[in-house]
């Protein structure tokens, strides 16, 4: 599987019926590890079965924004961590896509994270809802076709975070030590804190290693820690892993 858009339906083409003349909701799968990829489209792909019709995949925000445009999909299923600005940059982008009336694009977040900063940083880029990478595939399939009707979906626990959040309309940050991290700087961190040699971010974020040595001396700095290891106990006492 490549990381890219796979053959998709035309662009203009409503909701279907599958073969059994059921609905059917067109899906996109934007996620960075190419294999958890071909398991969700393992689990939910057999349009007969379950009505979902996996139309177009992505690796990161440029290919996320490509197969979404071409594809307008019912339901884009989005990692929030992604080389080039994360799915609250895909979120950022896409939104004339949500705001059409008549055929909007609805996203539901899938994530390994359950972070009250993740969480509430997609939803209020629009996303419709989120749910963790442990939820089963028949309970997957459900929230897709929930968030195609425009509903709501979360995770059990993660509906709190929301109700939190926007419980007040001048809710404070999260967390202030990450509120003073660049939208890159977290990338970096997230990926150093799973263990990721420089190398290896590089390639995931598409930057040389000289650049992430930089990043992660800015984080080191302005989060006031000694090396790199202090700085996955601290991404892993804030659930970022």
């Amino acid at each position: 599987m490549t990381d890219g858009p796979n053959e998709t339906s035309a662009a203009g083409e409503q909701q279907g019926t599958d073969a059994g003349g059921g609905r059917r909701v067109r899906v996109v799968l934007v996620d960075d590890h190419r294999m958890f990829r071909a398991g969700v489209q393992a689990e939910i792909g057999r349009t007969d079965e379950t009505g979902v019709d996996v139309v177009g995949e992505a690796g990161d925000v440029d290919q996320a924004m490509t197969v979404i445009e071409a594809t307008r999909p019912d339901v884009v299923l989005l990692d929030v961590h992604l080389p080039g600005g994360g799915g609250v940059e895909v979120l950022r982008r896409c939104a004339p896509l949500m705001g059409d009336a008549e055929r909007p694009v609805r996203f539901l977040a899938l994530s390994v994270s359950d972070a009250a900063e993740d969480v509430i940083g997609v939803i209020r880029g629009g996303a419709r809802g989120y749910v963790t990478k442990t939820i089963t595939g028949g309970d997957l399939v459900g929230a897709i076709f929930r968030v195609a009707d425009g509903d709501a979906v979360f995770s059990p626990r993660l509906a709190g975070f929301v109700l939190d959040a926007f419980a007040s309309t001048d809710a404070p940050p999260v967390d202030e030590d990450m509120d003073r991290l660049t939208q890159r700087e977290r990338e970096v961190l997230r990926l150093i804190a799973r263990g990721y040699a420089y190398k290896e971010v590089a390639k995931q974020l598409f930057i040389s290693v000289k650049t992430v040595e930089s990043h992660v001396s800015a984080v080191l700095r302005k989060l006031q820690l000694s090396n790199r290891h202090e700085l996955t106990r601290w991404a892993t006492a804030r659930r970022l892993v």
